[in-house]
C-alpha cells in the first residue's frame, strides 16, 4: 500500500523520480535556461527537420480566417507564426506557454518579424488553462507534452477550451519504429549534451531533453490517452521512421 502512495506521489523528470508538486519547477529551470539559444539548438539536434515538420503539423490543422487557435506551450513562436497567416486578422493565434522566459522570447522573435495584430500571449499551464469551455477552433502543441507532468489533465483541460468539432494537434518526438535505426537515432542524440553545454554552458539541460523523450509514451500508448480523453478519430502520422511523430485528435460534436 504504501509503494502505491509513493507511486501516485511522484512522477519523472526524465530518468529521474520527483514529488509531482515539483515537476513543472525543473522544467521550468531547464527552459528558462535554453530560452535564448533554443531554436539554434532545435535546428542542430534535428538537422533542420523540426521546421519541415512543424509545416506539416499546421497543414494538418486545417484551420482557416476566422478560426481561433491556441498553440501551446509554443516557446519562441514557431507554429504561431504559421498559423498567424492562416487565420489572418478576422481570427487569432494565442501564443501560450507556462515558462515566462520562453514566452517573452516568442513575443520578441514574432515582434521582430512583424507579427503582431492577430497574436496575443498568455502564460499559463497546459492542465489549467483559463479560457471558457469550447473557445477554441484548434489547439497545437509542439514538442512539450513530454514536459506537462498530468498529460491525461491537460488533455482533458484542451478537449474541454476545443469547440465541438475542434482539433487537437500534436507534435512530439517519439520512438522510431526500426530497431537499427532507433540505434543509429540514440547514437546521435546522446551527442545533444556535449553540443548543448558547448553551444549553451548547459549539459544538464539536454540530458534531460534525451531522458524525457525516452520516457514519453510510444505512438500507440499516446493515442490511447487522446481517445481515453475523450477525443474522437485518434490517429498519428510517424515522422522520420518515427523520430517523431503528429497526434491528432476531434472533440466529439
Amino acid at each position: 500500500m504504501q509503494a502505491q502512495t509513493m507511486s501516485e506521489e511522484t512522477t519523472h523528470f526524465g530518468r529521474r523520480q520527483v514529488p509531482v508538486a515539483e515537476k513543472a519547477s525543473h522544467v521550468a529551470q531547464v527552459f528558462h535556461s535554453v530560452a535564448n539559444k533554443y531554436d539554434m539548438m532545435n535546428d542542430l539536434m534535428s538537422l533542420g527537420s523540426h521546421r519541415l515538420m512543424k509545416r506539416f503539423a499546421v497543414e494538418l490543422t486545417a484551420v482557416r480566417p476566422g478560426h481561433q487557435v491556441m498553440d501551446l506551450a509554443g516557446g519562441t513562436g514557431d507554429l504561431t507564426e504559421l498559423l498567424s497567416r492562416k487565420v489572418g486578422l478576422t481570427g487569432e493565434v494565442i501564443l501560450t506557454d507556462i515558462n515566462y522566459s520562453m514566452l517573452s522570447a516568442g513575443r520578441t522573435r514574432l515582434l521582430d518579424r512583424g507579427y503582431a495584430g492577430n497574436i496575443r500571449y498568455l502564460q499559463a499551464d497546459a492542465e489549467h488553462l483559463p479560457l471558457p469551455d469550447n473557445t477554441l477552433n484548434c489547439v497545437t502543441m509542439a514538442f512539450g507534452l513530454r514536459n506537462v507532468t498530468r498529460k491525461e489533465q491537460a488533455l482533458k483541460d484542451i478537449l474541454r477550451v476545443l469547440k465541438p468539432g475542434g482539433k487537437l494537434v500534436v507534435l512530439e518526438f517519439s520512438h522510431p519504429v526500426n530497431p537499427v535505426f532507433n540505434t543509429a537515432y540514440k547514437a546521435f542524440s546522446s551527442l545533444w549534451p556535449a553540443v548543448g553545454k558547448a553551444i549553451t554552458g548547459d549539459r544538464d539541460s539536454y540530458q534531460y531533453l534525451v531522458e524525457s523523450i525516452e520516457m514519453h509514451p510510444d505512438q500507440e500508448t499516446l493515442r490511447e490517452l487522446f481517445s481515453d480523453a475523450g477525443f474522437q478519430s485518434a490517429q498519428y502520422h510517424n515522422l522520420i521512421n518515427g523520430v517523431a511523430a503528429i497526434h491528432t485528435g476531434v472533440k466529439p460534436g
